[in-house]
């Protein structure tokens, strides 16, 4: 063990598949994602303290910087009668004052005159975001990107799952990894509301399942998507962390204490 690994560097791996497609930089020369996220990725520096992953994982919330998003949200009506109900979409806007007790920090409603100007034929990149098991758009892994996408001048929003970042139940189903309803509901929506934004997506976690699954059906409101990203995504719940003994158990345990802030 050399002295950078002891003071905390760590070497980061990349993994693709043997051929990966080739993109054309604005330069017109060629590279690959692969090339892009070694060129881009920070030099890694964990704590030293600390001796394993979870561990790691923990602490990235404990000194967490914050990361000021201001969102505006809509409450969609969900056409599909088998999930009946509403979920609540949180669209990421300029800072503003005023507040609401009811929901996340820095998070209101539109109001009917903000809505009537929300649609525009403008060409900026869109990100649709889904977000963990029972998380929110508050959450910082999800702000830390957004921040720093909505300053280069895409436009995003999050899509909550249904009863989370206090939004209201209103069904008798809460989400899965299959509940693709609301985020294929969504992309028709943003479609017909931006029709020149080209739509990306990332989800995380059981997010990243669910956004797998849009892709995964070829119908004409998922077909929009552009690319998709999904850090984290347990390609097996069975084979995850979560069917582990030991670290399974934990885990569950804290993924479970945040049902009772959903139901009440």
């Amino acid at each position: 063990m050399d002295l950078w690994r002891l003071l905390g560097y760590s070497k980061a791996s990349f993994y693709s598949h043997k051929s990966p497609i080739v993109l054309q930089q604005k330069d017109g020369t060629k590279t690959n994602l692969v090339d892009i996220c070694k060129s881009i990725a920070p030099p890694c520096w964990l704590n030293p303290f600390l001796f394993n992953g979870h561990l790691q994982t923990t602490w990235t919330v404990v000194k967490s910087t914050d990361a000021p998003v201001y969102y505006k949200r809509k409450i969609f009506d969900a056409e599909c009668s088998a999930y009946r109900g509403t979920f609540a979409v949180d669209f990421v806007v300029p800072p503003y004052t005023e507040t609401d007790p009811t929901l996340p920090p820095r998070t209101t409603h539109f109001s009917d005159e903000e809505m009537g100007k929300v649609r525009s034929d403008d060409g900026k990149p869109m990100l649709v975001t889904l977000h963990g098991l029972t998380g929110g758009s508050h959450e910082a892994y999800l702000r830390h990107l957004l921040h720093a996408l909505y300053s280069e001048g895409w436009e995003a929003c999050v899509v909550n799952a249904r009863g989370c970042a206090r939004s209201k139940i209103t069904s008798e189903v809460f989400f899965n990894a299959r509940a693709t309803w609301d985020v294929r509901q969504l992309v028709k929506w943003l479609r017909k509301t931006f029709p020149n934004r080209p739509l990306f997506a990332i989800g995380y976690s059981l997010g990243g399942c669910i956004l797998v699954n849009v892709r995964s059906i070829t119908d004409s409101q998922a077909a929009p998507i552009h690319h998709l990203v999904g850090p984290s995504d347990p390609s097996s719940v069975c084979r995850s962390i979560l069917g582990k003994k030991a670290t399974g158990a934990c885990w569950t345990l804290l993924l479970c204490a945040q049902i009772p802030g959903i139901l009440m």
